[in-house]
């Protein structure tokens, strides 16, 4: 059967896929779209599973806000090279899942990948990608929050990026982003010291005597020393109470509180591709 370059430029648009591997498919397909379709989908999947034992520590970290400015969401979505992290076209793919978990409200990864796309699920689109690059290419994370109001920041290069919900509705977009930006740069294990999980607490005390008892302080001593250190932890990697990167002279909590006295952080959260 003849198969037309209109048929395979339409194919191609359809799916991204290489001139080629469309006038395969659509010669397999005896013409079909659909089938052919299914067909470049396979050969993704036959790719994906083929590079299921390769590491996707490449890729691109993106974050937006809902129009009501309640809902933030952030994808990360990975590859394996630099080359394609950087390619416009990925880039572009992975805005597309991102404006669909944003406009959708979607509320986690799995609900993520049944999420559709032009009448396509995420998890096939990501299938498909794997196909047309062939490159090992994967949901990493996806991540939300939920507040009055809710700011977002990416940084350069596309490879970290935050969300933060504030308590209050208002025009706070100037702090919003400026608390972004903390939580990008500063990386912080929790809003405040009551919410540092247990386990993270109990490790640092740990730390901290070993660390007493390694320079010879007494054994009574130690448990003090531990909780001087736990608080140095909590000023240091606590948002609220670390200093704010603009002003080294004040923390987070007293900026918030420079802004509006009843201002302060609900929920974050930050994605970040491993360094």
């Amino acid at each position: 059967m003849k198969i037309t370059a209109q048929q395979v430029n339409e194919l191609r648009k359809a799916t991204g896929a290489g001139m080629m591997d469309c006038k395969k498919a659509l010669q397999e397909a005896e013409g079909d779209m659909e089938k052919a379709i299914d067909i470049l989908r396979k050969k993704g999947q036959k790719v994906a599973a083929k590079r299921a034992d390769r590491t996707a520590g490449e890729g691109v970290v993106l974050a937006k806000v809902s129009d009501d400015g309640k809902f933030g969401a952030i994808v990360m979505i990975n590859c394996e090279t630099d080359f394609v992290a950087k390619n416009e076209d990925f880039i572009n793919f992975v805005k597309s899942v991102l404006d669909a978990a944003v406009e959708n409200k979607v509320k986690s990864a799995d609900e993520l990948k049944e999420t559709k796309v032009n009448g396509t699920t995420v998890a096939d689109l990501v299938t498909e990608k794997t196909g047309v690059i062939g490159e090992k290419i994967e949901l990493g994370k996806y991540e939300v929050v939920e507040g009055e109001s809710v700011y977002a920041y990416i940084h350069n290069g596309n490879r970290i990026a935050s969300v933060v919900a504030f308590n209050k509705a208002g025009d706070f977009e100037e702090a919003g982003k400026n608390i972004a930006m903390q939580i990008a740069a500063m990386d912080p294990v929790a809003i405040d010291k009551d919410d540092v999980p247990e386990d993270i607490k109990q490790r640092e005390i740990e730390i901290g005597m070993e660390q007493a008892r390694q320079e010879g302080k007494p054994e009574a001593m130690l448990e003090k020393i531990a909780m001087g250190k736990l608080n140095k932890f909590f000023k240091e990697n606590t948002l609220l109470n670390q200093a704010y990167i603009k002003d080294g002279k004040t923390s987070v909590k007293d900026y918030l509180k420079s802004v509006d006295p009843e201002l302060t952080v609900v929920a974050f959260k930050r994605v970040a591709l491993a360094v």
